[in-house]
């Protein structure tokens, strides 16, 4: 059986904001999520997406 966390779980597991865990499940870059209600529910084994916008990155640019 598949179990899920909540948002707020998700957010101090990956160490980023619970608004940053809503966007990307918004954007539906984490695979399995569901929403119920208000409440998102993120598989219990996803991976944190990989930020699109790292600092690293944006050096390189400059």
């Amino acid at each position: 059986m598949l179990e899920f966390i909540s948002a707020p779980e998700a957010a101090k597991k990956w160490g980023i904001s619970e608004r940053r865990v809503q966007k990307l499940c918004e954007e539906k870059r984490i695979p399995g999520v569901a929403k119920f209600s208000r409440l998102w529910l993120i598989p219990k084994d996803a991976e944190k997406p990989v930020d699109k916008c790292l600092k690293g990155e944006r050096d390189k640019n400059e």
